[in-house]
């Protein structure tokens, strides 16, 4: 019993850099998203996500009461569809590149670990670095599945005559699927993102934390909406 222990203990103990690094990583991925989601709270213009969604709901509203952008609507949804389909596609072409990866991983591990000066490197360690990237990419699958479901839908719903007064087919109701389908997109394309520190992981505990700070840095400029959209926006509300 008490070997078991002393081994569990040694374990917890080759392990706490990377379990360390991976616990400050999930928690600044979360704090920076609560920032975000409390900024955009108190400034509905403060994200360009936001922003897009404003805008969508415009071209919703502008393509439904105009008949004769019927053909405009469905290329740009064709053109959405494309984008999530080709991205999709790529996460599957990732997801078996991993799986590959994980059955010869005795081949590369040494190589992953020349620059691990602090990390462990257990076999198990290793194929739980590669389990991360796989729920990662799973992730990144199945939002870009669901976008180009909903942008299919919004298909069909935005060419639906106004005259007909359908209660549940309005620019309003239509908007909201396509924001929805923007919003499946934008978390697959943040799992894309994250899969920077995950892969910085394999080298190690101290280039996963660095490339999530670094990671979120950048975000944070691409999130941030410019000055001019912030003032024009506001302005048209």
């Amino acid at each position: 019993m008490s070997s078991d222990l002393g081994n569990a203990l040694n374990l917890f103990s080759s392990l706490r850099y990377d379990l360390s690094s991976l616990l400050a990583s999930v928690l600044l991925v979360i704090s920076y998203h609560l920032f975000l989601r409390r900024k955009v709270r108190k400034d509905p213009t403060y994200t360009v996500q936001a922003i897009n969604q404003i805008a969508r709901t415009a071209w919703v509203e502008t393509i439904m009461h105009d008949d004769h952008k019927a053909v405009l609507a469905v290329q740009t949804l064709r053109n959405s569809t494309m984008a999530a389909t080709f991205l999709a596609s790529t996460s599957i072409l990732l997801i078996i590149g991993v799986l590959t990866l994980s059955e010869q991983g005795g081949k590369f591990e040494a190589a992953w670990h020349v620059l691990n000066t602090l990390g462990a490197k257990h076999p198990e360690l290793w194929m739980t670095k590669l389990i991360f990237l796989l729920l990662a990419l799973f992730v990144a699958f199945f939002s870009f599945a669901m976008s180009i479901r909903i942008f299919n839908h919004v298909g069909y719903m935005i060419n639906v005559p106004l005259e007909l007064n359908h209660k549940m087919i309005t620019p309003a109701h239509v908007a909201t699927h396509l924001n929805r389908a923007g919003g499946f997109y934008s978390t697959g394309m943040r799992a894309y993102y994250f899969l920077v520190p995950l892969v910085f992981w394999l080298f190690g505990p101290i280039f996963m934390l660095v490339s999530t700070i670094a990671l979120l840095l950048v975000l944070y400029r691409l999130d941030r909406a410019p000055k001019i959209l912030v003032t024009d926006y506001s302005d048209t509300e």
